[in-house]
């Protein structure tokens, strides 16, 4: 990465551990390249979410990104632009973007974060 044109912003749960983890495992790989990615927490940010036309519910089960555009990604996409932007996961972003793998790695994430919103009582 080498602009700000290229800079992402990633929304994520900042209320869930299991987030912040996640988050900071991906700020260790991406190395120098996380300077490209804002971080925001969503947590009490409901107002902002819908005026970029993202449900605060679908934010919390759902990634979801903004482009340098504008442009909202979520779910698997926000996944894969995420990660090709780390070497050492551009493999992975690859194989997830399989439209064979796709549709089951989808389900498997739905549910898994369902379970953990559930589990925390959060839905």
């Amino acid at each position: 990465m080498s602009s700000a044109a290229s800079t992402i912003t990633v929304f994520y749960d900042g209320a869930c551990p299991k987030c912040i983890k996640d988050r900071r495992f991906y700020e260790r790989l991406s190395g120098q390249g996380d300077k490209y990615v804002n971080w925001l927490d969503i947590t009490g940010k409901d107002a902002l979410l819908i005026g970029l036309g993202i449900d605060p519910l679908n934010a919390l089960s759902e990634l979801h990104i903004q482009l340098s555009t504008g442009k909202i990604l979520s779910e698997l996409d926000a996944y894969i632009v995420l990660m090709q932007r780390v070497w050492l996961l551009k493999g992975l972003a690859w194989l997830i973007s399989l439209p064979i793998i796709r549709p089951y790695l989808s389900k498997l994430y739905h549910k898994s974060v369902q379970n953990r919103l559930k589990t925390s009582g959060r839905i």
